[in-house]
C-alpha cells in the first residue's frame, strides 16, 4: 500500500513538472512573439485601386515636373540623324533651350506633355503594381524560395520583378509612348496637331505596325532600365534604413530614387537613344536613315558617330532623372503612407 501511495507521488510530481515546464514554453514563446511584433511596424494594407492610383500620379507629376529636359533629351538624341544634323551641328544644352524659348516660347518645353502624361498615368500605373505582384509572386513561391532564401532582402529578386514589371508596362503603353516622342520632336514644322491627329496620321501612312516602330528597342531597354532602378533603390533604401533608421522617408526615397536614376540611365542610355530614333524615322517627311534591324542601327551609329554618338544627350538626361525618378519614388512612398496609413500597433 505504502509503495502505491509512493508510486502515485513520483507520477504525479513529475505530471506536475511537465505541466510547468510547458507553462514555461509558452510564456517565453509568447513574450518572443510579442517582442517580435513590437520590432516589426504594422504593415498597411495597398489595395489594387490604391496601388494603381498612386503609381500613376507618381508617374505623372514626376514627368511634368521635368517635361523641359525630357524634351532637350529627346532633340539631342535625334541630333545625328540626317534631318536634324544641320540644325543641331554644335548641340549645347543652353543654346538649344534658348533657341526654344526665344522661337517657340515657354509652352513649347511642355510640348506633348499632355500625352506624355496620358502615358505616363497607365505606364507608371502598370509599373508600380505590376512590380508588387511580381515581388509577391517571388516571396510567396516556396520553390523559388528554398533557392532565394529570403527574398524580401534580395536584390535579384528586385532587379527580376522591376524588369518584368518593365516590359509589362511598356509593352501594353506602346503606341502612347510613340506618339509622345514625336510630338516631343517635332520643331517649327506641325505636322502632327494633336494626338488623335498624330494616332490617325501614323495608321493610315504607316500601318498600324507603324504605332509600335522601336519596340524591339524599347523591350531591351525597358527591362534592364527598369531592373537597374527597382534594384538600386530598394538596396541603397535598404542600407540607408539600417544605418538612420529615424530619417525622413520622404528625404530617403527622393535620394535613393535620384541614384537608382542615374545608374539605369548610365548602363541603357544606348538602348534609349536607337529606340527614339526608330521611331522618329520616317515620320512627318523625315529621310529614312536606318533601313536596318536594332543591331543593324547599333552598328550605323557608332561608324559614324562613334562612342559619343551612344550617348549622345546623356546630360539632359541625367538632369531630367536626378530629380525625376526620385520624385517618383517620393511621391509614391507619400501616396502609400496616406491612401493607406499603417494600423494602430
Amino acid at each position: 500500500m505504502n509503495i502505491d501511495a509512493r508510486v502515485g507521488m513520483a507520477v504525479d510530481g513529475a505530471q506536475s513538472a511537465l505541466n510547468s515546464a510547458a507553462a514555461v514554453r509558452t510564456t517565453v514563446a509568447d513574450a518572443g512573439a510579442l517582442s517580435l511584433s513590437q520590432k516589426q511596424p504594422p504593415q498597411p494594407r495597398f489595395g489594387t485601386v490604391e496601388n494603381l492610383l498612386a503609381g500613376g500620379i507618381a508617374g505623372a507629376f514626376s514627368k511634368t515636373c521635368t517635361a523641359p529636359l525630357a524634351r532637350l533629351t529627346i532633340l539631342f538624341q535625334l541630333q545625328g540623324m540626317q534631318s536634324e544634323a544641320a540644325v543641331l551641328s554644335k548641340p549645347s544644352l543652353w543654346r538649344e533651350a534658348s533657341r526654344i524659348l526665344n522661337e517657340e516660347g515657354v509652352r513649347a518645353f511642355w510640348k506633348g506633355n499632355m500625352v506624355t502624361v496620358a502615358h505616363r498615368l497607365p505606364y507608371s500605373a502598370l509599373n508600380f503594381y505590376a512590380y508588387e505582384k511580381y515581388n509577391k509572386f517571388f516571396y510567396s513561391n516556396p520553390i523559388l524560395q528554398s533557392y532565394l532564401g529570403n527574398g524580401s532582402s534580395s536584390p535579384f529578386v528586385h532587379f527580376v520583378s522591376g524588369g518584368l514589371a518593365g516590359i509589362t508596362a511598356a509593352s501594353a503603353t506602346y503606341p502612347l509612348d510613340l506618339v509622345r516622342t514625336r510630338l516631343a520632336a517635332q520643331r517649327n514644322t506641325m505636322y502632327y496637331q494633336g494626338i488623335g491627329h498624330a494616332f490617325r496620321t501614323i495608321c493610315r501612312e504607316e500601318g498600324l505596325l507603324g504605332l509600335y516602330k522601336g519596340l524591339g528597342a524599347t523591350m531591351l531597354g525597358v527591362g534592364p532600365t527598369l531592373a537597374i532602378n527597382f534594384a538600386t533603390y530598394e538596396s541603397l533604401k535598404s542600407f540607408w534604413l539600417s544605418h538612420r533608421p529615424d530619417d525622413s522617408t520622404l528625404i530617403i526615397s527622393l535620394c535613393c530614387g535620384s541614384l537608382a536614376g542615374v545608374a539605369s540611365s548610365t548602363a541603357t542610355f544606348p538602348l534609349d537613344l536607337v529606340r527614339r530614333r526608330k521611331q522618329v524615322e520616317g515620320a512627318g517627311g523625315r529621310a529614312r536613315v536606318y533601313n536596318t534591324g536594332l543591331f543593324g542601327t547599333f552598328k550605323h551609329i557608332f561608324k559614324s558617330e562613334g562612342m559619343r554618338g551612344l550617348y549622345r544627350g546623356l546630360l539632359p538626361e541625367y538632369y531630367k532623372v536626378v530629380p525625376g525618378v526620385g520624385i517618383t519614388f517620393m511621391v509614391y512612398e507619400s501616396l502609400k503612407t496616406l491612401l493607406c496609413p499603417p494600423p494602430a500597433p
